[in-house]
């Protein structure tokens, strides 16, 4: 049994953000705190459903929220202002998740995909110490080549940004198409009135650019323990740029996986047979490092003990 609930915060901005969580039936106590970062145009409570769903049977609580301009939340529909708001907003909800007393000597995964898999990153290099881990599924690290503008488009697109940010006016691939494999999947995303469809708008498709850019120079730097899946025959995000993450990132704690066959939509986009072979893999990763209490969790209990000693 799940249970399911749904509010609202408000961001610095006095937006009001969309949040979500599934947690294991109440008598249990969740094995690990689980914050699912969801993919461009996409939403949480629809979408990331059934992912959510899968975490919370196998014993995690597991929170969502959709970023502004995403989803159930207030803002431009698909408007990406700047980036770096946006990992602002997430970063001050998901830590105040974890800094409830409930919460305490819990560990922290992250879990984000394609766009929420570059969120995730982010994540980490503003608090480097906060987060346990990180489930990285086909992650935006660099934007594939056959949904990449010509770079002329691209500098041509640049200089536009400053006078029209909000016009629909990228050129691109239809996302849905090449991104999900069952067909029943694309039309369950078509017909979902909270994911965004259309051409990007100048100002995110720019946006989205600079951050995978960024991210793909500083892959050395991502420290924190993870897990990187990708399809082999994704056209979204670049699987050579994830198993390049794999080698070079500082982390010692490290797995990358390369689904045979699979599209970019490795959460929800497969036939049933591929999903269980992806929710497998994730799920005993984060069952593995569940179980083991690492130095920040003892650093965290050790204070936690110190204070009732001292109340009595």
């Amino acid at each position: 049994m799940v249970t399911y609930k749904e509010d609202y915060v408000s961001n610095s901005r006095g937006i009001q953000l969309f949040t979500c969580t599934w947690k294991p039936e109440e008598q249990q106590e969740p094995k690990a705190l689980i914050f699912l970062c969801h993919g461009y145009a996409m939403e949480s409570s629809i979408t990331m459903s059934s992912t959510a769903m899968r975490l919370a049977n196998a014993g995690f609580a597991v929170y969502g929220m959709d970023y502004e301009g995403h989803g159930k939340s207030g803002g431009l529909n698909g408007y990406v202002k700047k980036f770096d708001d946006l990992v602002h907003d997430v970063s001050s909800h998901y830590s105040s998740i974890c800094e409830r007393e409930e919460n305490k000597g819990k560990m922290r995964f992250l879990m984000g995909e394609s766009m929420g898999g570059a969120v995730v990153l982010l994540l980490e290099r503003k608090k480097p110490d906060f987060w346990d881990g990180a489930v990285l599924v086909a992650p935006m690290c660099k934007l594939a080549e056959d949904i990449r503008p010509h770079p002329m488009v691209i500098s041509f697109l640049t200089k536009l940004t400053r006078f029209i940010p909000t016009w629909k006016i990228v050129p691109s691939n239809d996302i849905i198409d090449v991104a999900f494999k069952e067909s029943h999947i694309r039309k369950q995303v078509r017909d979902n009135e909270y994911c965004y469809k259309g051409r990007p708008r100048l100002k995110t498709a720019h946006q989205l650019l600079l951050v995978s850019l960024d991210l793909e120079k500083n892959l050395d730097q991502v420290s924190m323990p993870f897990i990187v899946l990708h399809g082999e025959d994704d056209k979204v995000t670049d699987k050579n740029v994830s198993k390049l993450l794999y080698e070079v990132a500082s982390s010692s704690d490290k797995t990358f996986k390369l689904y045979p066959n699979m599209w970019h939509g490795l959460l929800y986009g497969e036939s049933p047979e591929n999903l269980e072979i992806v929710f497998s893999d994730i799920i005993s990763w984060l069952n593995e490092r569940a179980s083991v209490t690492n130095q920040r969790l003892e650093t965290e209990l050790k204070q936690m003990n110190d204070g009732i000693s001292m109340q009595k």
